[in-house]
């Protein structure tokens, strides 16, 4: 789409792009969502349909009708991690100069454009010594360390990742990095092999978990910790998850999916749910 070049507003950084990472999971789910007819979206978005009903109640069917008409029919950007060089600083930027090489963040901002208008605050200096195509994974990154630290890990802990693409890869790194012992599931073998050669100790489908599992890699106790990197349209990676973790386990939600979540698995374990911010 043919747009005219943004300007900055203040407090926010104009940058051409040189390189913008697509992070597929997340990328399918939107177009995906796209593609469906207005009934398919309140189907699965149960939670949208919940606004619009009390929006209907506060403004009436005119109002809402034009509300919701002109959300659905307006093009939304994908992308959210990147980098490239600075253009045009807003009014009271500081630290950031035409020229600068940078890396961006967000969802709406980090677009697949050529040019972006970012806030400030989600924009990063790069060294000369990395490359703009390494620093436009800073946002991947910080998306699976934000999650990762959320989750608690402590040396010798059992995590599992469930999910392993972009995100569940870097996840299995810097879970292994941190002294755990890393467990793996996804259905591609190419991610199962990928997860195995950094680091994990198996990976498994989630239909084809050994019944051995618990006894053999967590002593029959469970996982300490799982951190949910799977993009879905239900909530069964995080019930997984809840499942395989051990009483008191920590669960660390990165992936996009619906949270229709039942109680009883997260009661009598008594675990930790955390969502990331995929901004922080």
């Amino acid at each position: 789409m043919e747009v005219p070049a943004p300007s900055p507003g203040p407090g926010q950084v104009l940058i051409r792009t040189h390189f913008s990472v697509m992070s597929p999971g997340t990328e399918k789910m939107a177009m995906e969502f796209a593609r469906k007819s207005l009934l398919g979206k309140a189907q699965s978005r149960p939670d949208l349909v919940k606004q619009v009903t009390r929006k209907l109640r506060q403004e009436g069917p005119a109002q809402t009708y034009r509300a919701v008409m002109g959300r659905l029919d307006a093009p939304q950007p994908l992308g959210y991690s990147s980098a490239g060089v600075v253009e045009e600083v807003g009014s009271g930027v500081r630290g950031f100069a035409p020229g600068d090489r940078v890396a961006c963040a967000g969802a709406g901002y980090a677009n697949h454009a050529e040019l972006n208008v970012v806030p400030e605050n989600l924009v990063a200096l790069v060294p000369d010594s990395v490359g703009l195509d390494k620093a436009a994974y800073a946002t991947v990154g910080a998306i699976a360390m934000q999650g990762i630290r959320l989750a608690k890990p402590q040396l010798g802990d059992v995590a599992v990742v469930v999910g392993l693409g972009l995100i569940g890869q870097l996840a299995v790194q810097l879970l292994h990095a941190n002294g755990c012992r890393v467990l793996g599931i996804d259905t591609d073998k190419a991610r199962a092999k990928q997860a195995l050669d950094q680091g994990a100790e198996w990976v498994a489908a989630p239909d084809s978990i050994p019944e051995s599992w618990k006894d053999t890699a967590t002593e029959g106790h469970g996982a300490d910790l799982a951190i949910v990197a799977a993009s879905a349209n239900s909530s069964e990676p995080i019930a997984l998850a809840a499942e395989l973790c051990r009483q008191k386990g920590r669960l660390s939600i990165v992936g996009a999916m619906p949270m229709d979540l039942e109680r009883r698995a997260f009661f009598d374990k008594e675990l930790e749910l955390v969502v990331a911010d995929r901004n922080s």
